[in-house]
């Protein structure tokens, strides 16, 4: 089930963000957010191909019937939802997750759906006329996340000692 993926609170990142506070170093704080936004952005590129490539062969008729009444691509309308947060202060830390507000509101349990593996839709917009696609469960945020998620708190922690040096 997709949900947001954190680094919070660990003991580390409060007691440097409590240093970086008593330093004042606004330069600082900066670098160490920017840094940690570029360690978490791997996993976002990740999640983004790992939507791209979810297969959703159609069920039923074998020829294609036209054109998409619908000028959104599914999947890249779905990629570009996946985001980036980072935090500062009294709980600082990084955050990739998926911005139901940046989907259309048609689509925004979509990304729920394809991971549980089931998509039903109006075959070309007709209301009375639906059609079911199978998604393979292929985790693509789950399994995604999970070999993502060593890599992002290794470079986090990288980051950390560089600042925690800045600061001695």
């Amino acid at each position: 089930m997709p949900s947001s993926v954190q680094i919070l609170g660990t003991g580390q990142l409060v007691d440097l963000s409590r240093q970086l506070r008593r330093a004042g170093g606004p330069r600082l704080r900066q670098n160490m957010g920017r840094h940690i936004r570029r360690a978490a952005e791997p996993l976002q590129k990740d999640l983004q191909r790992s939507i791209q490539s979810v297969s959703l062969p159609g069920s039923g008729r074998k020829v294609r019937g036209g054109p998409s009444p619908t000028t959104r691509p599914l999947r890249t309308t779905l990629a570009g939802a996946v985001r980036i947060s980072v935090r500062q202060g009294a709980s600082p830390g990084a955050r990739v997750w998926l911005d139901r507000s940046r989907l259309p509101a048609d689509l925004r349990n979509m990304p729920w759906v394809i991971e549980n593996g089931r998509v039903r839709h109006p075959v070309f917009g007709n209301r009375r006329r639906w059609a079911t696609q199978w998604a393979r469960p292929t985790g693509w945020w789950s399994r995604t996340v999970q070999a993502g998620m060593p890599k992002m708190r290794a470079e986090v922690e990288r980051v950390l000692g560089d600042v925690r040096r800045d600061l001695q």
